[in-house]
């Protein structure tokens, strides 16, 4: 059965600073791109950043650049994103998402390239 389990979330100031996690099991992502998407209440589902199955590209949504850093560490099924200098707007659930390829196609919605979603987790930034 394979699961993504979403951790890191929390409350935090506006200005700080949080890192989620997503471990996989059940089977291996290392040849899978991995991504985050957030939603926040009366919002539609956003991508935020996703990872190529090497890990050598990142890809971010323009409000998210320089602030956000995705990665990976594929010997431990399990990908992160850094979230520094935090808004109040960044307020969410976040979700972890695995692919079914090793990469991503802009050209195509992002969420119809998700073949598992974790099951979210809280981030609340405080003004």
């Amino acid at each position: 059965q394979v699961q993504l389990v979403e951790s890191g979330g929390g409350l935090v100031q506006a200005g700080g600073s949080l890192r989620l996690s997503c471990a996989a099991s059940g089977r291996t992502f290392s040849l899978n791109a991995m991504g985050w998407f957030r939603q926040a209440p009366g919002k539609e589902r956003e991508f935020v950043a996703g990872i190529s199955g090497s890990g050598s590209s990142t890809y971010y949504a323009n409000s998210m650049k320089g602030r956000f850093t995705m990665s990976r560490d594929n010997a431990k099924n399990t990908v992160y994103l850094q979230m520094n200098s935090l808004k109040p707007e960044d307020t969410a659930i976040y979700y972890c998402a695995a692919v079914r390829g090793s990469s991503w196609f802009f050209d195509l919605d992002t969420s119809s390239q998700v073949a598992y979603w974790g099951q979210g987790t809280q981030v609340t930034v405080s003004s």
